[in-house]
């Protein structure tokens, strides 16, 4: 049966929101301010719904109209502060040239490559190796990599990292991404409250129980759903443009190849205490048995790395060389003895007897 206007009339309203987020995007371009603006208002709009939503399955009308005042003023809020928020709930720690001036200084270099203002740089005392970016525009960003990564990558590795996390700020995906977050926690959270408080025959609620028992379990999916349509698309783009920003796209194949190991061998508490951020990490950071579930709002890693190795081909027939200038976006130890940066493709751990990650 082909896809029509009566189908589309009969999906669930998350459903057709995400649905017209993603035709929408295929008819606009992905630069500009007019994007970014299209993007936010539907973004804000679809969530906004969906917490009247909650709320009126909680407490009938009044409980909408109650749900309609937090989301407005939660819009306000997340807007200026979202990014501060996350960076709270991951106990990110802001650092300079003399904290951490390798880490620093590749970001530094990436952001003047990418004609981009100079962000945040924050650190995360965590053993999983990760990395995310966030703020409302590209005056205001920031990009946050966890020690784990620090420890555990090469610097031109790194540098595939924080290339692609720049890429999320010049696409100005970062908003989204926070705002996201902001609501779907709480959503989950207006859910769980309803779950234990409401149901009783006085608040309204024209489905008693029962809309307490739906709003509970599947706003939080819906607003997961949500999530997978904007995020995981944005993956790809920022993939493509963070190896055109860094020179190589193997740097960052590599990367997430390392990186999506280190996610499974180690627990990423945060993260598991605040799941609605999960997508806005470069590998999800989720336990196991919760990254490859229908929600998953990352493309499977082994599809990016080949999506990158394909990349580094064409450029290779095309006979494509990186700028001269890459590699002074890189730590001195980041080129070899012949004066040409190398990277890894495989594997982990020191080699030509070098630490595993810039720090030292």
């Amino acid at each position: 049966m082909g896809y029509n206007h009566r189908t589309f009339a009969t999906e669930p309203p998350p459903i057709r929101l995400a649905r017209f987020w993603v035709i929408a995007s295929c008819f606009l371009t992905d630069n500009g301010k007019i994007m970014n603006i299209f993007r936010t208002g539907i973004l804000l709009a679809a969530m906004t719904a969906l917490f009247m939503g909650v709320g009126y399955l909680i407490g009938g009308q009044s409980g909408m109209m109650i749900a309609f005042v937090v989301a407005a003023g939660m819009n306000v809020f997340s807007y200026w502060n979202s990014d501060k928020m996350v960076l709270r709930m991951h106990n990110a720690v802001e650092v300079d040239e003399r904290g951490a001036p390798e880490y620093y200084e590749i970001v530094r270099g990436l952001a003047e490559r990418a004609n981009l203002p100079m962000p945040k740089v924050y650190l995360i005392d965590e053993k999983q190796p990760n990395a995310f970016a966030t703020g409302r525009n590209p005056e205001n960003a920031a990009v946050a990599a966890t020690t784990g990564l620090l420890d555990s990558l090469y610097p031109e590795e790194v540098a595939g990292v924080m290339a692609h996390e720049l890429a999320h700020i010049k696409n100005r995906d970062t908003l989204i991404m926070t705002i996201t977050a902001t609501f779907a926690g709480a959503i989950s959270m207006l859910a769980n409250f309803g779950l234990f408080f409401g149901g009783n025959r006085d608040n309204n609620n024209p489905l008693g129980f029962v809309g307490v028992l739906v709003a509970a379990f599947v706003a939080p999916m819906a607003a997961a759903m949500v999530q997978f349509a904007i995020s995981r698309t944005r993956e790809y783009s920022a993939d493509k443009l963070g190896a055109e920003y860094c020179g190589h796209p193997l740097w960052l194949a590599s990367a997430l190849h390392k990186i999506a190991g280190g996610a499974t061998r180690y627990r990423n508490a945060n993260a598991e205490l605040n799941p609605a951020t999960a997508h806005m990490f470069i590998i999800n950071p989720l336990s196991g048995e919760r990254m490859d579930n229908l929600f998953s709002t990352h493309p499977n890693t082994d599809n990016r790395i080949s999506a990158l190795r394909a990349l580094e081909a064409t450029w290779t027939e095309e006979g494509y060389q990186p700028p001269a200038d890459i590699a002074d976006t890189m730590a001195p130890r980041a080129a070899s003895s012949s004066g040409k940066s190398s990277v890894p493709r495989s594997g982990s751990g020191a080699r030509d007897g070098r630490k595993p990650g810039p720090w030292g």
